[in-house]
């Protein structure tokens, strides 16, 4: 840079320093209604056992890994009945996933519990 160059001028510096704080000395101020602390917790009454659950093939994966039960596991966690469902889209990644997930398809298919989409 040149000493001749504006971007190193000590006047307009001031001069640029001097618009932008006139811009926020006057800052329009919002405010927005507050909400009651009590509705931190609501939450949709509606939603209720029987809990249906759709399961992901990185789902499948984590419980095999972890010796998980899937049935017991998710009734376990939500405190409630579970009805898994497993979509096709799902059967076809773990058959296309080969010999791996072999374990993974042959306990989707063997199990009548789950309900297919």
């Amino acid at each position: 840079l040149k000493t001749t160059d504006n971007r190193i001028n000590p006047n307009i510096r001031e001069l640029k320093k001097k618009k932008v704080s006139s811009k926020n000395d006057n800052p329009q101020v919002r405010e927005l209604p507050r909400k009651s602390a009590a509705l931190f917790l609501q939450y949709n009454e509606h939603l209720g056992p029987p809990y249906h659950v759709i399961l992901d093939t990185n789902f499948i994966n984590f419980s095999i890994k972890n010796k998980l039960d899937i049935v017991k596991s998710m009734t376990d966690c939500l405190y409630a009945k579970c009805v898994p469902y497993i979509t096709d889209c799902v059967l076809g990644e773990l058959e296309k996933m080969g010999t791996k997930f072999k374990l993974a398809l042959r306990l989707i298919i063997n199990v009548d519990v789950f309900a297919y989409l």
